[in-house]
């Protein structure tokens, strides 16, 4: 592998995970305190799991980024990196509406357009690389459960 795709591997790999420790960090700060006191639905997976599994979310993120980006310059390769980058800044204010926030309603708004900007990404990217799209199947799956989640935190603590 030559240099610069080195550095596009790294690079494509430290973008998620930074992002999601950065979101992180103001996550776990929220959890002993406001998120605690809750009502919490009965399919909520305990706090020791979201740490693991989004990790491994990141790491297959930017995995598929790295696939996309090394690709031959396009339109179609450009945009597929844009929608990529999309869907990861809802992915990072999802954790700042909810847990700094404090806003449920609006991080469930976040949540579900994450959710679709994540489609059109694996549309984008099954287009030109078709496995960078299917590695990305875990992802809109944990974020569907993770829509469940909002919504069922939603209506239970409405006030």
């Amino acid at each position: 592998m030559k240099a610069n795709q080195i550095g596009k591997l790294i690079a494509s790999l430290l973008l998620p995970l930074a992002i999601g420790g950065i979101a992180g960090m103001f996550t776990t700060k929220a959890i002993p305190g406001w998120y605690a006191t809750l009502n919490q639905p009965s399919f909520n997976p305990p706090n020791w799991v979201f740490a693991p599994v989004w990790t491994t979310l990141y790491i297959i993120m930017g995995i598929s980024l790295f696939m996309i980006w090394r690709l031959d310059k396009s339109k179609e390769r450009n945009q597929a990196i844009v929608i990529f980058m999309v869907q990861l800044l809802f992915n990072f204010c999802w954790s700042f509406f909810f847990f700094y926030f404090k806003m449920i309603g609006v991080a469930l708004v976040d949540i579900i357009v994450l959710w679709i900007t994540i489609i059109f990404m694996l549309v984008r990217f099954y287009k030109i690389k078709p496995l960078a799209a299917y590695i990305n199947i875990p992802y809109l799956l944990w974020v569907t459960f993770a829509t469940a989640l909002n919504m069922a935190y939603f209506f239970l603590n409405r006030s």
